[in-house]
């Protein structure tokens, strides 16, 4: 019989694999087997709703990302294949899950009016921040975000360790099933990420789920800034790079041109889900923002993170990033995000995970669900025990 899934206090699972990628990815599968299931279903509905598609036509979507995947990185679909044996579905499912974004994107996918959809249903909505060098009373670097999705994935979130000599140990929060989404690793860089939106023609890209793992599996920051400005990813997407040097980058990456910027002078760097840095040329003619509580998002987030250069110890440094990505100026599409119950149930956002990374001391802490509702908790492992740490 298969042991239970361990919890955190709040009820977060843990799944914690290790092993080459196949043996990775059957003891992801078993210790997750019933929130990739809930996934499944949740994903089968909103397909459904918003294209026409049925779980078997995503499916069949998902069989031509096979071979580009493999192509990026055939390691990682070999983790998937293992997924799916330890789950007991499908690869094509797990596939389905890792390019959910990218076919709910791709408007040749589609078998209703665009109308019927948008840009934003394939995009993540998040607000992240790095407090680099400067940025904390305490001298710390920390990473961090809300991640902000359907809220009906919430019983479908987890948090992942990896460890994969000899490439860094991973910690990262996913949906279940997927071999990336956000999160930081033993070499000591971070991963935020948001969705930007915007067109930029038909050629098959990487998914993002890869991109990101690959970031992460990074041993080095440049290294790790090569994937994002080298890769060419099929929807564009907001990467916000943080080491425990002190250093951070952000990069606006598109299937076309990127884009990047720096912290502000006392460090701080914050992104939403609108181009920042500046807007591509493909898009600059009719541009609009993916989701217009970005715009305020943002700034809110900034002005309560400005608080954080008043903290003088990690507990004030946590308090004050607690109340700053707390806040409710346009609830309920606020920087803490929840559902509004006038929205379709399968379109109802809401932040399903808020993140604290402090780089330099390891310790990785998660809400588990809205930071209004429920305090950080720290995780039981830190980012720098084990294989591939900087030390």
């Amino acid at each position: 019989m298969t042991e239970p899934t361990p919890r955190t206090a709040s009820g977060l699972p843990l799944v914690e694999i290790s092993g080459g990628p196949r043996e990775r990815g059957i003891a992801y599968g078993e210790a997750a087997r019933d929130q990739i299931v809930a996934a499944m279903g949740f994903y089968e509905r909103a397909f459904t709703q918003q294209t026409g598609l049925s779980w078997g036509g995503v499916l069949d979507r998902a069989r031509g990302w096979l071979d580009p995947c493999r192509a990026f990185d055939a390691d990682m679909v070999t983790e998937m294949e293992g997924i799916a044996e330890g789950a007991g579905v499908d690869l094509l499912d797990i596939m389905a899950l890792n390019v959910r974004g990218e076919i709910i994107y791709d408007s040749s996918f589609r078998t209703m009016p665009a109308a019927e959809t948008d840009d934003r249903d394939a995009s993540d909505g998040c607000t992240s921040f790095a407090l680099a060098e400067g940025a904390s009373g305490d001298g710390h670097v920390y990473a961090g975000q809300n991640w902000d999705w359907r809220h009906g994935t919430t019983d479908t979130i987890l948090m992942l360790r990896v460890v994969q000599p000899p490439k860094p140990t991973l910690i990262m929060q996913v949906e279940a099933g997927q071999v990336g989404r956000h999160g930081a690793n033993s070499a000591g860089i971070a991963l935020n990420a948001n969705g930007l939106g915007g067109r930029f023609g038909s050629a098959v890209g990487v998914p993002q789920t890869l991109i990101r793992r690959r970031v992460l599996d990074s041993a080095r920051l440049s290294d790790a800034l090569n994937v994002l400005v080298k890769t060419r990813a099929h929807i564009a997407s907001n990467a916000l790079l943080t080491h425990e040097s002190g250093f951070a980058i952000d990069v606006e990456t598109t299937p076309g041109p990127c884009q990047w910027m720096y912290p502000d002078d006392e460090g701080l760097l914050v992104h939403g889900n609108h181009y920042q840095a500046g807007i591509p040329p493909q898009l600059a003619e009719a541009y609009r923002p993916l989701a217009t509580d970005s715009l305020i998002r943002v700034p809110r987030a900034r002005r309560g993170l400005d608080a954080v250069r008043d903290a003088r110890s990690p507990e004030q440094v946590r308090a004050a990033v607690h109340a700053a990505m707390s806040d409710h100026l346009g609830h309920p599409e606020s920087l803490c995000t929840h559902p509004d119950p006038a929205a379709p149930e399968v379109r109802r956002w809401s932040t399903l995970l808020s993140s604290l990374v402090d780089l330099t001391s390891g310790e990785y802490r998660v809400t588990a669900g809205n930071p209004c509702e429920n305090a950080y908790e720290l995780m039981p492992w830190n980012l720098y025990d084990g294989p591939g740490s900087r030390s």
